[in-house]
């Protein structure tokens, strides 16, 4: 039939028309199919080519490589087969159909991997034999019906076809642990394939090509009547060619185009055909396979895989024949259906007769309903995803691209099955109260390994672990309490999850290890009573006091800890708290004079404890070590810090999605306030929006800063990363570079080593940031310089002010040259020559006087773009800036606020990139930290040599004699002198003075008289210290060593000891007895001492790495004079930079009547009549641009284009993130669909979360609010409770097994700890869930204590021993959850002092003088 918007020439009545494609029209289409089988081929080559040259693969063996080139092969030839032979002779409805059969090799390796150890395998198996039957039926069903039509080609290309095609996802069913040997050798090359697949598929991807290429030639051979035309018409191909329309005679719509009979047309036509169709449905093909793939990696990769991955691929077909079947009626109804959108020649292949009896019957396509059920089966692994959030793409998919001719079968046959990571769910065990070493935190590297296990990788070594290290020196109590709530919560965060998996079987996805360390600077002072000896000082007293205060405030109820835990180490000394969650916190206080400090040698010093000692030096076997380096992660934090949970998991994704991750940053906030503070707000925002996603984006973040960053400990231990960031500050560039920029250094040496470092947007953390001018000058002055983009910065801004000036003030380019040079001359004069609280007055008062130019330029630019009009350049790119800020800030809506303080930030540009650039670079010299310094305690000695230096100044005439005054080195003497009445001295050719051998004698016979009496002092029992540097050495090496000291020293301490009283100093060691831990500031905590082994590593790390730095006058003279040398170089080559640079913009400009661009928007027309001749002249008159202008868009056009583009790709990727870390409960989700089990698994954590709180039940409903909230309060009730109030629960476990136990229907009401489950029926199948992991655990319990009093053991024939166990008094499982002060024999909890204040029993610390409590002894010993 025709449609009746046809030529005339094929209208008539009951006619039927059909078209005779000709080869040219062929030729198309099947290099259309082709192209679009090469796209993910090329992808695929790419993708190999990438990380075989930039990342590290293997190479596989050569018979892997033969099984791949194999199995790959067969693909392509079915494959060829298949869209070249087999579907031209079948209508649209049955090739689609078709693509469902070609599962069934997949179905036999899979049912063949199956071991005895999967539930339910029987059942299992015959599943798999069914699912095999039905893929068969493919194989004898059609064939039959095609040949009874004539189609005897279809007898053998359709099985051969389909089985040939199913080869190519053979790696994905295959597993080594099965029974039978061939799938074993295919499992083991399946796992060498993780290594060497990009190296295999380099050539395998050119192979496929050739072969599908050879396969096409091959195939056409026979279709085409020339097979050469596929070479020699190519391009005619896509031209417009004629057609032949025949009219036929009771041929229905359906029958086969190019095999029909012709002999039964009546009526020959011609028309043209459309040479863009062939394009345009590739184009299609190609875009909608590769969209699929994305979008379904994109859904693997949040963890929304069951609905919006395996739910549309499993109804593709179904659906695609849906809308098949509707067009095929539709068209049979109305000729001109679809006219417009496809050309009417090349309409689908429908099948004929009726489409409900004759075409579901007759044509027996029930049969496809088994091969999309047998398919399902078969790929049934993706509904039940176990992969990570954000996984790789490597652990998604099996090989690296898809197949597009079968997108649907691609993506859920290449989707992978063994994408769960390995958990520790074999290695978990309920963890006893009662047994004191069961509670120890986190020594997971120690509970978990056997010390004598040398074996394989063990599933405990999985665990993710967390070590929080945070650099402490001269934080302020706000600033301290932000660093240790967030790290409360940590605690308080990993308690839950930990709680939850031993006691409801539940292990969260995100289940970590935690434990948090303090490296204090500079910790110790010199004593007031004492000066010779080291007490802590008032920093680490502060943070002592702030620990309570901040556990009350996370945990909402006053806490005060138990005591920390000292331990004298060879650096100084040990603080280790045992918080809520039983993690622990351990504050590492330097000493200066033992070790070096600063920020540098903090890391170094926490890299090789943590790393070298805790991990590197256990007895296991070296796999084990690697899993678990690749699995430990140090948290770098500052003091004063203040962050979330979700923000540290967040970072851990980044990490577990690529194993090549370094190290990866937070989003930073500053938090103050002041004008400084609103300046940072915007610089933040904006320098992590554009700047760190495009570095993101590109590839390596160059600086995570140290305050919130996540590196891989794996990284670290590289051996060119920690080795060479221990390297010391010898040259004047390395003071610079090592210990001014520590944190790129760091980041620099991981990307030399090919380790990524990334930013993610959705980890938010919050940090002080300076409040005031000097502050923020001096923390710049030690970033500033380590910016690669500030070489050109100053000159660019320069010559943005020369140009304001000129629009804004109309002046000329000289004038307006002279206004800017001068203050910045004057500038720099003042940074070399005055000192840094004058540089920056003057920096403050040039920074206000540019802040009201700026202004002023502000509404010049505004009246020039007014004048100019919308089309000037000024004003494209002011609005294109605008808007590029304004899209930022929505893309951020969290952060939309930052935007605000962006006027400022334009007003403060000359100080910021000017100023602020010349002050750092001129005082390049300057190494100190500028931040947060404070004046140390000066000794007696000190205090004296001041005094005397005063006096001696005071007597100093004034003028140019007090110039003159005592400038003669005494130990110089001159060749020629002349001298005037002593009033001065001239001397030339000086040389050091000779000295006399009769006193080089006496000086050495004073110092062996000085050796003398201090070694009968010390033989005689007299401790002297002398000074404290000779001390320092001594204690940290176990020894006493020679100190070359001078007489005056020696004299001194005569005369200290004679000035002594009769009784002896208390003799003290480092080690054993240090006056520090007597310090009552520090609380009355236990002593503990380090054990032989690590005492000795912290010898060799000290006497290797970071014992302190003689303070040797000469050489840190000679570091001054080379700074100052690097100073003067770098000022140098940086002015000379901007100068020429300056100079060649600026002389173009000069001459802009000459040089420039006309702009070809904005133009201006100027009509001029002439009266005289009646003419009329039409001048069009163009902006231009000019030099200035051009550097400018040329430098900051392009580079904010770029940075949006990135930007944009990576709020992508930071949505993916969020959304994987969040699950939607959606309007149409069902709770009554939940079973108890899944409620309880769905919400273990926030249930423990709710039943470990320390606050008691009736302070619940404290927490009102409202409008009348101040009206509800129950200021009675709370004071009556107060005096009532029990003693608070010790730690968050105990509150929870209290709670645990206590727990029924009848108080499910009265505990809100199944806050999530709104439904009082589903509450009540929650709690019974509860119920149910209560009588387990006290089963587990029961069957513990049974095996510890020796029930069932063949061993236990042994005498007994005297040996009192805490779980022989416990006959219930309340008494295993009764608190411990009404247990008998129970343990004490080490987490909390007594609330009623009364001492814990003590014992005596020895020579110290100092108790601690022991709670395994439960008394004093």
């Amino acid at each position: 039939m025709v449609c009746k918007f046809e030529p005339p020439t094929f209208q008539g009545l009951d006619k039927t028309w059909r078209v005779q494609l000709p080869d040219l029209e062929k030729v198309a289409w099947v290099w259309c199919i082709f192209f679009c089988f090469m796209v993910p081929e090329a992808g695929t080559l790419f993708r190999s080519t990438r990380m075989c040259f930039f990342k590290s693969v293997r190479r596989p063996g050569f018979r892997d490589f033969l099984v791949v080139v194999m199995f790959e092969t067969l693909h392509i030839i079915g494959l060829a087969l298949l869209v070249f032979f087999v579907l031209p002779d079948l209508d649209a409805v049955k090739g689609v159909m078709l693509t469902n059969c070609v599962c069934i090799v997949p179905g036999i390796f899979g049912m063949l991997s199956r071991t005895n150890k999967e539930s339910k395998r029987f059942l299992k198996t015959v599943c798999d034999i069914a699912a095999i039957l039905g893929q068969a039926t493919g194989f004898i069903v059609w064939p039959i019906i095609e040949y009874q039509r004539g189609n005897v080609n279809a007898c053998w290309s359709i099985p051969l076809a389909v089985v040939l095609t199913s080869f190519g996802w053979w790696e994905n069913y295959v597993d080594k642990k099965s029974r039978v040997k061939a799938i074993q050798y295919l499992g083991t090359i399946k796992e060498r394939m993780k290594t060497t697949r990009y190296f295999t598929y380099l050539f395998v991807s050119l192979w496929k090509i050739m072969v599908f290429f050879a396969c096409m030639v091959l195939f056409m051979y026979f279709r085409l009547e020339n097979v050469g035309d596929l070479f020699s018409r190519f391009t005619d191909s896509f031209d417009q060619h004629k057609l032949f329309v025949n009219e036929t005679a009771g041929v229905p719509i359906g029958a086969v185009t190019d095999t029909a009979d012709f002999a039964r047309f009546q009526d020959t036509k011609t028309i043209l055909s459309d040479g863009n169709a062939p394009v345009y449905v590739a184009l299609i093909q190609i875009l909608c396979a590769y969209l699929a793939y994305i979008f379904g990696k994109f859904a693997c990769k949040i963890c929304i895989q069951g609905f919006s991955f395996a739910f549309p691929v499993n109804l593709t077909i179904p659906v695609t024949l849906s809308l098949l079947l509707m067009s095929c009626g539709l068209r049979a109804g109305d000729s001109c259906f679809m006219r417009d959108t496809i050309p009417s020649y090349l309409f689908f292949e429908c099948p004929s007769g009726d489409y409900i009896k004759d075409f579901i019957a007759g044509e027996h396509v029930w049969i496809w309903v088994l091969w999309l059920f047998s398919q399902t089966w078969i790929t049934l692994h993706i509904w039940t995803p176990h992969c990570e959030r954000l996984a790789a793409t490597e652990t998604l998919f099996v090989t690296p691209m898809y197949n597009s001719l079968l997108i649907d079968q691609s993506l859920s046959m290449n989707r992978r099955q063994d994408d769960e990571p390995e958990r520790l769910d074999s290695d978990t065990r309920v963890i006893d109260p009662d047994d004191p070493d069961s509670t120890q935190h986190y020594e997971t590297i120690s509970i978990h390994t056997d010390s004598s296990q040398t074996g394989g990788v063990k599933p405990s070594d999985h665990i993710t672990r967390i070590l929080a290290c945070a650099t402490m020196w001269h934080e302020t109590r706000d600033e301290m309490m932000e660093m240790l709530k967030s790290v409360l919560r940590l605690d308080e965060d990993q308690s839950a999850m930990k709680v939850a998996q031993e006691y409801l079987k539940v292990r969260d996805k995100d289940y970590y290890e935690f434990e948090t360390h303090i490296f204090f600077d500079d910790a110790f002072e010199m004593s007031d009573e004492d000066e010779d000896e080291q007490v802590a000082n008032r920093f680490v007293k502060l943070l002592v006091e702030c620990i309570d205060e901040a556990a009350s405030h996370v945990h909402q109820i006053p806490i005060r800890l138990r005591p920390p835990v000292k331990t004298p180490t060879p650096y100084g000394g040990r603080l280790t708290w045992t918080l809520p969650g039983k993690t622990k916190m351990i504050a590492h206080l330097k000493n200066k004079m033992l070790i070096r400090h600063r920020k540098r040698w903090s890391q170094v010093m926490y890299m090789y404890y943590l790393l070298g000692y805790r991990l590197m030096e256990l007895d296991i076997s070296v796999e084990r070590k690697e899993i678990m380096a690749d699995n430990t992660y140090l948290l770098t934090l500052d003091g004063d810090i203040d962050f979330q949970p979700n923000a540290v998991k967040l970072l851990v994704d980044l990490m577990k999605k690529n194993r090549n991750l370094g190290a990866a940053c937070g989003r930073i906030h500053p938090v103050g306030s002041g004008p400084m503070v609103w300046y940072q707000l915007f610089e933040y925002a904006i320098g992590h929006w554009l700047q760190k996603a495009t570095e993101h984006m590109i590839g390596c973040v160059l600086c995570s800063p140290g305050c919130f960053s996540l590196f891989r400990a794996k990284g670290l231990m590289d051996d060119n990363v920690m080795k060479r960031y221990t390297l010391t500050s010898h040259q004047a560039r390395h003071y610079v570079q090592y210990d001014q920029g520590e944190d790129r250094w760091l980041c620099t040496l991981l990307l030399q080593r090919g380790y990524r470092v990334e930013y993610s947007a959705a980890s938010d953390a919050y940090t002080h940031c300076p409040e005031g001018f000097n502050e923020f000058y001096n923390q710049r002055r030690r970033w500033t310089f380590l910016m690669a983009g500030t070489i050109l910065g100053p000159g660019t801004i320069f010559l943005m002010l020369v140009g304001a000036f000129v629009a804004a003030f109309r002046i000329d380019n000289w004038t307006s040259f002279q206004y800017n040079v001068y203050p910045i001359i004057g500038f720099m004069f003042v940074c070399f020559t005055l000192k840094s609280n004058i540089q920056l007055l003057v920096a403050q008062i040039l920074s206000a006087g540019y802040a009201l130019i700026m202004m002023a330029v502000i509404v010049g630019q505004t009246l020039q773009l007014y004048e100019d009009g919308p089309g000037s350049p000024t004003f494209i790119f002011l609005m294109a800036t605008i808007l590029f800020m304004v899209i930022a800030a929505i893309l951020h809506p969290q952060e939309f606020k930052c935007i605000i303080p962006g006027f400022i930030y334009l007003l403060s540009i000359p100080s910021m990139y000017l100023l602020l650039i010349l002050y750092s670079l001129i005082n390049l010299n300057n190494v100190t930290w500028g931040t947060r310094e404070v004046l140390a305690k000066k000794t007696k000695k000190e205090l004296e040599e001041e005094r005397k230096a005063a006096e001696q100044a005071k007597k100093r005439p004034d003028g140019i004699l007090g110039y003159l005054y005592n400038t003669q080195p005494e130990d110089l003497d001159g060749s020629i002198e002349f001298s005037f009445a002593n009033l001065f001295r001239i001397m030339c050719c000086t040389y050091p003075k000779q000295v006399n051998e009769r006193e080089q004698l006496k000086r050495i016979a004073d110092s062996l008289d000085a050796l003398n009496r201090r070694m009968d002092q010390v033989e005689g029992g007299h401790h002297h210290h002398g000074r404290r540097r000779s001390f320092s050495r001594s204690s940290a090496h176990g020894g006493i060593n020679t100190v070359k000291e001078d007489d005056s020293a020696v004299s001194e301490s005569d005369e200290s000891s004679s000035e002594t009283s009769g009784e002896p100093k208390e003799k003290r060691d480092q080690l054993k007895n240090p006056l520090w831990i007597e310090d009552k500031a520090l609380r009355k905590g236990k002593v503990e001492f380090l054990s032989p082994n690590e005492v000795q590593f912290w010898h060799d790390l000290l006497a290797k790495y970071l014992f302190p730095i003689d303070e040797d006058k000469a050489e840190k003279a000679r570091i001054a004079n080379d700074l100052a040398e690097l100073r003067n170089q770098s000022v140098f080559i940086f002015f000379m930079c901007n100068a020429l640079y300056c100079l060649i913009v600026f002389l173009l400009q000069l001459n802009k009547d000459n040089l420039h661009v006309n702009w070809p928007l904005g133009v201006k027309y100027n009509i001029t009549l002439i009266e005289e001749t009646g003419q009329v002249l039409i001048n069009k008159e163009y902006l231009q641009m000019e030099p200035i202008g051009l550097v400018f868009v040329f430098f900051f056009a392009l580079i904010l284009v770029i940075q949006f583009f990135a930007m944009l790709f990576h709020r992508f990727g930071t949505l993916s993130h969020i959304m994987s870390s969040c699950e939607l409960n959606t309007c149409c989700h069902n709770e009554k669909t939940d079973s108890p089990e899944e409620m309880l698994r769905k919400n273990a954590v926030e249930i423990v979360k709710n039943m470990q709180r320390l606050r008691d039940d009736r302070g619940d409903a404290e927490s009102v609010e409202g409008e009348n909230r101040l009206a509800r309060r129950r200021t009675i009730q709370n004071l009556v409770n107060q005096q009532q109030r029990r003693q608070p629960i010790g730690t968050l476990d105990v509150a929870f097994r209290k709670r645990f136990q206590q727990l029924s229907n009848q108080t499910s009401e009265a505990t809100p700890i199944l806050g999530n489950i709104r439904r009082a029926s589903l509450r009540a199948d929650a709690l019974k869930a509860l119920e149910q992991r209560k009588n387990s655990v006290m089963q587990e319990k029961q069957k513990k204590k049974m095996e510890t009093l020796g029930v069932g053991n063949k061993y236990n024939n042994q005498p007994k021993r005297h040996r009192i166990s805490n779980v022989s008094g416990v006959e219930s499982l309340q008494g295993a959850f009764a608190p411990p002060s009404t247990r008998p024999n129970g343990s004490v909890n080490d987490g909390y002092e007594n609330s009623s204040g009364d001492e814990a029993p003590t014992r005596s610390g020895g020579a110290t003088g100092v108790t601690w409590h022991d709670p395994e002894m439960g008394g004093r010993r």
